[in-house]
C-alpha cells in the first residue's frame, strides 16, 4: 500500500511537480491543555486573522517557525501572550516586516526553517518569553522525553483547538528515523520523535522542547494519523542552523 506524506501545510496542488507528497499544515493529538500561559515562547502565526501554524519567540523581534508556513506573497501576523485563541487583545497582534525562509529551502521538506521579523519588538512579560536554542551542532541522544505544543487539530480529520494544547514525545534513534522515512529523512539536519501524543495539522513551526530548550521546529508527519510509530513525526534540527539563524538576527536591523 502506498504511504501518503506530508509536510504539513501547502496543499499538494501548489506543488505538482512532487510526487511523494501532499503539502498541508500539520494539532496535538492524545494531548492534554496546557496550563495557561506555561509556555510564554509559543505563538501562533496567522493568516486572516487565523491559526495557520506554531512558532516561538527566540528574540524580542524574532520568530522562529518552519519555511513552508509562507507561501512568499501573503501577509503573516503573529499573536504573542495568547492561551486561547478566542480571547485575545489587539496588542497581542503583531505584523510581520520581514520573511527569512533559509535560503537552502526546498519544497521537499530540506531546510524547512525561517525567522519572522516583527514590526515591533514585544514587551518581554510573564506571558511573553523567549525560549533558549540549542548551541551550533548540539545533539539531542535518542530516548530523550521532549514535548510538543500548539492549537493545531485534535485528530487528523477533527477541528483545531482554540486552546494551547501539549504532549510529551521521545527521540528516536536517526539510523531508525531513516528507516522509517526513508529518503525524506535527512538525519544531520531533522529528529524524529514519537509518544503517546504527538503533532497533527496546524502545528507546523511549533517547537520540539527538550528540558528548556527549543531543539527542532515541526515539519512533517504522516497524513493518516499525525501521531504514527511507523511514521513518526519529524523536525528540523536547530542546532544545524544556530549559525545562520545568529547571524540573519545579527545583520538585519
Amino acid at each position: 500500500m502506498t504511504i501518503t506524506i506530508i509536510s504539513l501545510l501547502l496543499l499538494a496542488s501548489l506543488l505538482p511537480h512532487l510526487t511523494f507528497t501532499a503539502h498541508v499544515n500539520v494539532g496535538i493529538v492524545n494531548g492534554t491543555e496546557a496550563r495557561p500561559h506555561s509556555r510564554p515562547y509559543m505563538v501562533s502565526v496567522q493568516k486572516n486573522g487565523k491559526h495557520n501554524c506554531g512558532g516561538f519567540l527566540i528574540s524580542d523581534q524574532f520568530v522562529l517557525t518552519a519555511a513552508h508556513c509562507w507561501k512568499g506573497t501573503e501577509i503573516l501576523t503573529v499573536v504573542v501572550g495568547a492561551h486561547d485563541l478566542r480571547n485575545i487583545s489587539s496588542s497581542d497582534r503583531i505584523g510581520v516586516k520581514t520573511y527569512i525562509p533559509h535560503p537552502e529551502n526546498t519544497a521537499k521538506s530540506k531546510n524547512d526553517i525561517m525567522l519572522l521579523k516583527l514590526e515591533n519588538k514585544v514587551q518581554l512579560i510573564n506571558n511573553v518569553r523567549l525560549i533558549p536554542l540549542p548551541n551550533d551542532g548540539e545533539e539531542v541522544g535518542p530516548g530523550t522525553v521532549c514535548s510538543v505544543a500548539g492549537w493545531g487539530r485534535l485528530a487528523a480529520n477533527g477541528s483545531k483547538s482554540n486552546v494551547l494544547m501539549e504532549a510529551d514525545t521521545t527521540t528516536i534513534n536517526p539510523a531508525e528515523c531513516k528507516r522509517k522515512w526513508g529518503s525524506h529523512f535527512l538525519a544531520p539536519k531533522m529528529i524524529c520523535a514519537y509518544g503517546a501524543g504527538g503533532s497533527c495539522y496546524a502545528d507546523s513551526g511549533g517547537p520540539l522542547v527538550c528540558g528548556d530548550t527549543a531543539v527542532g521546529v515541526t515539519i512533517f508527519a504522516k497524513k493518516e494519523y499525525c501521531n504514527s510509530p511507523e511514521r513518526p513525526n519529524v523536525y528540523s534540527k536547530i542546532s544545524a542552523y544556530t549559525k545562520w539563524i545568529l547571524n540573519e538576527i545579527g545583520k538585519i536591523k
